[in-house]
């Protein structure tokens, strides 16, 4: 029997480890997804934009060095993505939390809790050849009824990349038809 080769599609960037990072980190993930055949209204992109919010707030919160970037991932292969947020901390790992250890007058620390729900698995993994950890989280996603297009999104150039971070930073309500849908909301 011939195998074909398994396609694996991947986005990674580096970004700075700050709240506007975090949030170009989301926005960028949830514009990958539709370019690799996901619209913004699937489950899928709106599952793994709401865990790469969490896992670069985090990263960004707990896992910031001054000076330090973090590195956010996001790997499709056969069904499964996954998506990853590197930072640069390594002393300072995620609690193995509960919902019960989580004080229901506190106003952070669900956000594991959300990834947990949201995600088939999760996980810390030490960072390779550097200090540091990387957050993951996996999705599987049914194939069936969203047939994954042949389309596949160019690699951007640098002129690109600034072009469109220099247009997601401006992060104005109404500034894409889409905001709208949300009810004033940020996504």
């Amino acid at each position: 029997m011939q195998q074909h080769p398994t396609l694996e599609r991947k986005f990674t960037m580096r970004l700075t480890s700050t709240p506007r990072g975090a949030r170009l980190a989301r926005r960028l993930v949830s514009h990958r997804l539709n370019d690799w055949g996901y619209s913004y209204a699937t489950t899928v992109n709106e599952t793994l934009t709401l865990i790469t919010a969490e896992l670069t707030a985090n990263a960004v919160r707990h896992g910031h060095v001054p000076g330090r970037d973090f590195h956010v991932q996001l790997t499709l292969t056969e069904g499964t993505f996954r998506i990853e947020a590197t930072d640069t901390r390594a002393e300072k790992q995620p609690p193995v939390a509960s919902s019960s250890a989580t004080d229901s007058l506190s106003e952070s620390g669900r956000g594991l809790l959300l990834v947990a729900a949201l995600a088939d698995d999760w996980g810390v993994s030490p960072r390779k050849a550097a200090p540091g950890k990387t957050v993951w989280a996996e999705l599987h996603a049914r194939t069936e009824g969203h047939p994954m297009t042949h389309r596949v999104a160019p690699e951007p150039t640098d002129a690109d990349l600034l072009l469109a971070t220099s247009s997601l930073l401006r992060d104005d309500l109404g500034s894409r038809p889409g905001d709208a849908s949300h009810g004033g909301r940020r996504p």
